[in-house]
């Protein structure tokens, strides 16, 4: 007999108390990382703030912000050592399930061209590149342009 352990997976609202957790995460993941005081003042804004959680432990993180009918997915985020297993997919999911909860009729992002994984879990979830912003992102070597995606809710 063998026994198999199931992790149980949750995505609930983040609160202040999960921000050291949240920027372990962020850190692990990101050259260029959102601080503490972004994600506080996420919170304090009323955005829609979420962890993703596995076996109590946070995995990830999302922010999204909504207002006059659109939605804005300003950071989601899946700790390295959880990706390639569709929990991005899933969170993205549960994003977009909030958008709509929030009478958005489009969501808009952000990517940076250089993150073709994120690119491709994006347009797998059915989301376009419509736009370019240059200089958007802080890159090691100046600025990185930003590509703006969007999905028709």
């Amino acid at each position: 007999m063998s026994a198999v352990l199931e992790l149980v997976h949750a995505i609930r609202p983040m609160r202040d108390v999960d921000i050291a957790a949240v920027l372990r995460v962020e850190r692990a993941s990101y050259e260029f990382p959102w601080s503490a005081g972004n994600f506080h003042d996420s919170i304090q804004a009323g955005y829609s703030a979420w962890v993703y959680e596995v076996g109590g432990e946070i995995i990830g993180h999302a922010v999204l912000m909504a207002i006059a009918g659109e939605a804005h997915l300003l950071n989601i985020t899946i700790s390295p050592d959880w990706r390639r297993q569709g929990l991005g997919r899933a969170f993205l999911h549960h994003l977009l399930d909030t958008a709509r909860h929030h009478h958005a009729s489009v969501l808009f992002l952000e990517v940076r061209p250089s993150n073709t994984s994120a690119i491709a879990m994006y347009q797998h979830t059915g989301f376009e590149a419509f736009a370019l912003r240059k200089g958007y992102y802080p890159a090691r070597d100046g600025r990185e342009d930003a590509l703006v995606m969007r999905r028709f809710l």
